[in-house]
């Protein structure tokens, strides 16, 4: 039995740095892989001896076959994480034009612009059966491997990680969220003149959101609700749950509120990592 990550996802989305990031957490990877050579890889990767406990595959120009792949791996007794990578259209457009490269649904459409629509419409089943997904539109390399070092560095165990994450409702809803919850209800520390400066992360800012009874009832409600929630989740097999938290521009009450949230998890023992979209505006 193997840990086997399937980095699939749009194309342009930086499956292949992904892979490369697994690959120095000690993984074994293989780039750009027909499906039908999946069932061989895992194969071979499982057998007495061959040395490989952790196997990633990035899939190649097929990736809408190996949902029955997965599954029959999940049968044979592997533990499967589907990663999905997404990216927003007009950023995948910048990265195309960076480096001239031909989409490689090009042929079946008019434009760039429409084979990525093609390519997203045609992964739809994908990303829906994902147990993780990653939005890459605002991660540098550095930011994408702190995300899949939180995700996978660790794995192998049966405990859920929780990604909790902040974001403004101004820059637009996170790709990756499983989970969104709009605080904007809450006082906004952008009116204090002294607190528009500071962010969440700042304790005269945290103190600000957190000490209201709106934010206490809030959050108390929404801890209940999450942890009622994540056995269920556990249950029908997801290993991962990205839960996203917006204000208006993301940088004073979603932090806070994440912070919090993630706090009350971690006392409880929940593998909790926490990251923030905007909050450097």
């Amino acid at each position: 039995m193997a840990d086997i990550v399937l980095i699939t996802g749009l194309t342009g989305a930086r499956r292949s740095a992904a892979a490369a990031e697994l690959e120095d957490l000690g993984w074994y990877v293989v780039d750009n892989l027909p499906t039908s050579l999946l069932p061989v890889i895992v194969e071979l990767a499982a057998k007495p001896g061959g040395g490989i406990e952790r196997l990633a595959l990035v899939s190649g120009r097929q990736h809408t076959d190996v949902l029955p792949h997965v599954g029959a791996m999940r049968t044979g007794g592997h533990r499967v994480t589907l990663l999905y990578l997404d990216a927003a259209t007009a950023e995948l457009v910048k990265r195309y034009d960076a480096t001239r490269r031909r989409h490689p649904l090009a042929d079946e459409a008019e434009g760039l612009l429409e084979s990525i629509e093609l390519e997203r419409e045609r992964l739809r089943p994908l990303r829906d059966a994902a147990d993780l997904v990653i939005d890459t539109t605002d991660l540098n390399v550095h930011q994408l491997k702190e995300r899949l070092v939180g995700a996978f560095e660790g794995s192998g165990g049966s405990q859920m990680q929780v990604a909790i994450e902040s974001f403004g409702y101004k820059h637009g809803l996170p790709l990756d969220a499983d989970i969104v919850m709009d605080v904007r209800f809450l006082p906004n520390p952008h009116w204090q003149d002294d607190l528009r400066p500071l962010t969440g992360h700042d304790p005269a800012v945290r103190d600000f959101v957190l000490e209201t009874a709106v934010a206490a009832a809030f959050l108390d409600r929404l801890d209940d609700l999450l942890t009622s929630v994540l056995p269920a989740y556990h249950a029908e097999g997801r290993s991962y749950l990205t839960v996203a938290i917006g204000c208006t521009g993301g940088r004073h009450r979603s932090v806070a509120i994440a912070e919090e949230l993630a706090r009350r998890f971690r006392q409880r023992g929940v593998a909790v990592r926490t990251t923030h979209r905007d909050v450097a505006g």
